[in-house]
Parts: structure tokens; sequence; C-alpha cells
């Protein structure tokens, strides 16, 4: 299934594009936002990996919402942009957007652009798995057991065994253990995760990196999502991203 987000101000399109859609059975519609900032916070909350983005809205048109997330950081979905004009075409590529329909939306033209994002969607799997390293291959970065964690102005030397889940909010990392929550001095959760066991820590949610060892229970969400309860003593609700649905599932045979 590839989870897709529609984008128009204008319901009536919208609807028409959700209807064309329904003859595909892979391309699963999880959300719509009808102007520039919901596209923005669904696509950061939801982490879609297809989006049907209309170019002109007011305020935040389509072109706003990819500088946006890109000035974010937020991880890029697939973009098909629409529009009813083919001027902005030329700065529709430029930003790197996957294809580009005209409205109204053609049948025809909507299939092949559909089998444009199912390649390239594959071929971005078949990447991201290659990269993932075998269990026991050689690690270019030493595994660390031990890490320090700031807390009450004091500096704590945790076993990396007994970090439960890390999250980054606003540029801060915030390190939660069996017994203690503090800051991290790592820069990044990316820097921090390439440090620790990869068969132990995961990546479930651009925000979030858990141990997968202190996972209490895996919570059904909407739109066939997860949420993930840790073992701290607030039993933390983790969202699993879409992309990292599919490894939950195997992972755990759901």
């Amino acid at each position: 299934m590839i989870s897709t987000i529609l984008v128009d101000d204008e319901k009536l399109a919208s609807d028409e594009l959700a209807y064309l859609l329904k003859e595909y059975p892979d391309i699963d519609v999880i959300a719509s936002a009808s102007n520039g900032l919901e596209a923005v916070r669904l696509i950061e909350e939801m982490e879609p990996e297809l989006v049907f983005l209309d170019v002109q809205m007011p305020g935040l048109d389509g072109m706003g919402v990819i500088r946006s997330l890109r000035q974010r950081n937020v991880p890029l979905p697939r973009f098909i942009l629409a529009t009813a004009y083919d001027q902005y075409a030329v700065e529709a590529f430029h930003l790197e957007a996957m294809d580009y329909i005209l409205k109204p939306v053609e049948r025809e033209r909507l299939q092949e652009t559909i089998e444009r994002a199912r390649n390239a969607i594959q071929e971005r799997d078949k990447r991201a798995e290659a990269a993932t390293p075998a269990p026991g291959s050689p690690r270019s970065v030493p595994q660390r057991t031990k890490l320090l964690v700031k807390s009450a102005n004091r500096n704590f030397i945790v076993d990396a065994q007994d970090v439960i889940y890390v999250t980054i909010d606003d540029g801060l990392i915030t390190v939660v253990t069996t017994s203690l929550e503090g800051q991290s001095n790592y820069r990044t959760i990316e820097e921090l995760q390439s440090n620790l066991d990869a068969e132990t820590f995961w990546r479930v949610h651009r925000s979030y990196l858990v141990n997968i060892n202190r996972i209490k229970e895996v919570i059904p969400w909407f739109k066939s999502s997860y949420q993930l309860k840790m073992e701290d003593k607030r039993q933390t609700e983790i969202p699993v991203s879409r992309v990292q649905t599919k490894r939950l599932r195997s992972l755990l045979k759901l």
C-alpha cells in the first residue's frame, strides 16, 4: 500500500481525484488538506509516501509547501503537482516533483503517473534495504555500551541497554532510561543511533529512536498504522511512521 495525501483548496477537485484513485487498490488515501499550512502539518505528522499537491492555493501555495517542508528537514514524500495551468512545470521539476498533471485529470494520464510513483517507491525501498547492514556485518563506528545523560545539573553514565527511547524536539535530544530522564550531548538522533547497536535501537519515526527490547505493547492505530507503548514510568506511546510500519509487521509477525 502507498500512503497518500491529497491537497487541494477546491473540494470538488479533491473529491474527483479521490474517486479516480479508487481504481488503484494499492493507493491508500490517508488524509486530505484544503490549504498549504494544513498540508505541511499532515505531511509532517503522517509521513505519507505520495502527495498529490495543488499548485495554486491561497496563502501557502504548493511550491511553498515543498519549501517549508525542506526548511523543517522533514523527509519528503513523492510529489505529484496538479494545476489547471502548465506554466509551473519548470519550477515543479526544479523542486524535484516526481510528476506534473493538468486539471481536469484524465484517467490515462493518471494511470501513467501512478505507475511512475509505484516504480519510484519500489526503487527507493530496494535502496533502503540494500543500505541496511546485515546482522553481524562490520561497522565503521564502534558501538557504545555507555552513554552520558545530563539531568538535574549532573552528568550520569548509563548503560545503553537501559535506554528505553530517545526523542528530539526543537533540536534538543532527550534520553529516557529505566532510572532517569535527561539530555544527550549528541547533536542529532542520526549521530546517536550510529553509535548504538543497530539490531537493538530502531528509528521508528523521524523524532523517535526506540529500544526494541523495551517495547511493552503494540497498539493498532488509524489507517493501518501503529503506536508503541514503552516500558517507561509514563508508558509513553510512540508513533510508528508509515515507512517503518512494514518493518514492524515483519519484526513482530503482525
